[in-house]
């Protein structure tokens, strides 16, 4: 599940800023973003959606979700906004790609076509990106939903999955943002930056101030001084928010693409660690 959420908010995060650069920015200024973006979507959305159906005691039956489906259900109505933002993603990817290697249109005999075809790109992505928010929010429902886990309350989790998506959508363009201008490399900085500082400050609130429900206060213990899960948490919160925060800010001011990548990488581990931190330690109280 950890590597579930993980993927999933890397492949919705990289949507919703890639919309925000081609909002502010020229596409030549990104020159790789029109086909990168649905590319690194489509790997992490298909990871998502594999340890899915791993998860799943008796995944075969997982195809009534779409044939006999409950729409009072956050996981049937997931499944079906998952699936359809998935399907689109690969539609741009698939335009985007040959567009960008338009020998490889030729090569396949359907050069023209694509670039028929290419104003669809346009067509599809305010739709993927309407969607990317409900598909990357949804597990927050499914998690409020779970009995005596009072750790997972929805309006903080939702704006947890948020951030996560922020986070690692700025990380992964980050990485291949060599050839990008310097305005589009600094609005990456600032997203990652404040994505971060925001929602550590919300661990924050959590890991000080939850302490209203018994079973919150429990929990918590796992991760307080002496806690089976106090080297992990505060090792998510050095990787993933601390030292990625900090490298950002640096460079707004002086550019430091090397340490920038260094950030985007403990970025990732950081998140990771977090997730798996806050999905785990609900789960070692008994419902009695």
């Amino acid at each position: 599940i950890t590597l579930n959420m993980w993927a999933k908010s890397i492949g919705t995060g990289v949507i919703l800023v890639g919309a925000f650069l081609l909002y502010r920015h020229k596409k030549e200024e990104m020159p790789n973003l029109r086909w990168m973006m649905p590319l690194i979507s489509f790997i992490a959305l298909n990871v998502f959606l594999l340890f899915t159906l791993v998860d799943l005691h008796q995944p075969l039956r997982m195809v009534n979700i779409f044939l006999h489906p409950h729409w009072t259900s956050a996981i049937t109505v997931g499944a079906w906004m998952a699936s359809l933002f998935t399907g689109l993603v690969t539609l741009m990817l698939a335009i985007g790609v040959l567009d960008a290697f338009p020998e490889l249109g030729r090569h396949l005999g359907i050069a023209k076509k694509v670039r028929e075809k290419s104003f669809i790109y346009e067509k599809v992505f305010p739709f993927v990106v309407f969607l990317a928010l409900p598909v990357t929010m949804y597990t927050a429902i499914i998690m409020a939903q779970s009995s005596a886990r009072e750790l997972w309350a929805a309006p903080a989790e939702l704006v947890q999955m948020i951030f996560a998506a922020l986070m690692v959508g700025s990380a992964s363009f980050i990485l291949i943002s060599g050839k990008w201008s310097a305005e589009a490399r600094k609005d990456l900085t600032l997203i990652l930056a404040l994505s971060v500082a925001f929602s550590f400050t919300m661990y924050m609130g959590e890991y000080f101030f939850s302490y209203k429900a018994s079973e919150i206060e429990a929990t918590l213990a796992f991760i307080h001084s002496g806690g089976s899960y106090n080297t992990q948490f505060w090792a998510a919160m050095v990787l993933g928010y601390i030292i990625p925060f900090f490298i950002a800010m640096g460079s707004l001011k002086v550019e430091n693409r090397t340490m920038l990548k260094f950030a985007a990488v403990t970025t990732f581990i950081g998140l990771y660690l977090a997730k798996s931190t806050w999905l785990e330690i609900p789960q070692m109280i008994p419902l009695s």
